[in-house]
């Protein structure tokens, strides 16, 4: 029986690609770079911010003597207006809503920085919705590292056998794979079904319904 669900944030919960987009490409402008199109950031987003940042700096051309300006103009500009261009997917709380009338927590793990997190967890989604959100924090390993996994399942007070993992990317497939978890990818997301399942994806979903349809099976 399932009684926990752990999603990603940026792409699974949260459409946050057009938000990210815009923090990134001013930090790039102002550091007199060229700005870098949605669908390429689709692709280097995922595993943090540093690695972002990193990635952009290759995406352009540019030195890696531009990092620290740049990682600091998007951390700070994104931190200070973490909601703009930022919301749920449709079909998310509605879905979210029926878990918690079934008796299924719900957490969130993210590679976003810990407070920023939070911060969108808590304005996006109704208070109770959300148990437990986790976003990068100081000496814990981001995705694909499952550690933050198990941590939320201590948390939770479940066992994995009890648990679902929910993302949209090859890194969350190995995140939930990693931890010994059911996992299932998500199509409205970042990325498309071959890299789900070819990074371990038990199930593939398009809408966010379609994960009660998993639940009401495992029972």
């Amino acid at each position: 029986m399932i009684k926990a669900c752990i999603f990603d944030m940026d792409g699974t919960v949260a459409n946050t690609i057009n938000s990210i987009k815009y923090f990134a490409n001013n930090a790039l402008k102002k550091a007199g770079l060229n700005e870098i199109d949605t669908e390429t950031y689709k692709v280097i987003v995922g595993n943090g911010a540093k690695v972002l940042v990193e990635r952009m700096l290759k995406t352009v051309g540019a030195d890696e003597k531009y990092f620290d300006e740049v990682s600091f103009e998007y951390n700070t500009k994104y931190d200070n207006d973490f909601l703009y261009l930022t919301e749920p997917y449709e079909g998310i709380i509605d879905m979210l809503k029926e878990l918690k009338k079934l008796g299924i927590k719900a957490a969130i793990l993210s590679n976003k920085p810990h407070g920023t997190a939070i911060k969108v967890s808590e304005a996006l989604f109704p208070e109770g919705l959300i148990d437990v959100c986790y976003g990068g924090r100081e000496g814990v390993a981001l995705k694909p590292d499952p550690q933050g996994v198990f941590d939320i399942i201590d948390e939770l007070g479940v066992k994995k056998e009890e648990c679902l993992y929910i993302g949209d990317t090859g890194t969350d497939m190995k995140t939930g794979k990693g931890a010994g978890l059911y996992t299932v990818g998500v199509l409205w997301g970042f990325r498309k079904e071959p890299e789900l399942l070819e990074n371990g994806a038990d199930a593939i979903i398009s809408h966010p319904s379609e994960l009660l349809d998993i639940v009401d099976k495992m029972k």
